[in-house]
């Protein structure tokens, strides 16, 4: 899967088209991620003898084909591709500018 935890995403697909966020979760199995504040669902809590009964609201998980990386150097979405190291491990670049997508980037203040 090319979209890693805390990577941050952009919808491309569905009801919540053009919603940013940080993926919170990967689930390789099922080819899914959660992004914070997209795919908002509500879940209500039956009351009990104790407890009143409430709402929750929580995020679902989006389907991995409907979110694309954004590139943290050219601020665009970005298709992911692999670069070989010298040492044999492979990293993740941006398919426009051709930066790595793992390294962290310094803004400017």
């Amino acid at each position: 899967m090319k979209v890693k935890l805390n990577d941050t995403i952009r919808v491309i697909a569905g009801k919540d088209k053009g919603k940013e966020g940080k993926v919170m979760r990967v689930m390789v199995k099922s080819n899914k991620v959660v992004v914070e504040k997209v795919n908002i669902k509500t879940k209500h809590i039956k009351k009990t003898t104790e407890k009143a009964g409430e709402r929750i609201q929580f995020e679902a998980p989006v389907d991995v084909s409907n979110v694309m990386v954004l590139c943290p150097n050219c601020k665009k979405t970005a298709r992911v591709g692999y670069k070989k190291l010298e040492n044999g491990k492979k990293e993740r670049i941006c398919k426009k500018c051709s930066e790595d997508l793992d390294k962290e980037v310094k803004t400017k203040k």
